[in-house]
């Protein structure tokens, strides 16, 4: 299947809020992803289907010479078909095209296909953040991707 990849627009927020509550048992409200959107260092993607569909989408911060995802999230029906990649690759070129010299995230430290796709692209065990998630706790393994 094929996607592109578009920036976020307002008629997305709908659906990431309700695909972050599909997602995360910590999941960011409306509010708080406009809040996002609407930020100077706020680099936000949607990935949308051939026929329109929404698909996923994700986000980070991009400032400083630093990019900090906060959220990459795909539909459950278009997991494993080149979805989340596409996402982390154009945040990865955003990245670099707003100059930062590397871009870091958490995973969940089960989150087994999220690690293999993230080293796939480049990125590296920096260190582990112990009990960052809730609900259920769990450690978060930062991953980082230098970019100069």
């Amino acid at each position: 299947m094929e996607f592109r990849l578009l920036p976020l627009e307002e008629r997305h927020i709908p659906f990431c809020a309700a695909l972050e509550r599909l997602c995360f048992s910590e999941p960011w409200s409306e509010a708080a992803l406009r809040g996002g959107l609407e930020s100077e260092a706020g680099v936000f993607l949607a990935a949308e289907t051939a026929g329109g569909e929404f698909a996923g989408y994700a986000g980070m911060q991009a400032a400083g010479g630093e990019g900090y995802v906060a959220n990459i999230a795909v539909e459950p029906g278009f997991r494993g078909r080149g979805c989340g990649r596409l996402l982390t690759r154009g945040l990865i070129e955003a990245a670099a095209g707003a100059g930062c010299e590397f871009i870091s995230l958490e995973v969940r430290a089960s989150n087994a296909a999220a690690i293999a796709l993230y080293e796939s692209l480049g990125f590296t065990l920096a260190g582990r953040r112990r009990g960052f998630y809730q609900k259920p706790q769990e450690d978060a393994l930062i991953m980082t991707h230098i970019l100069t």
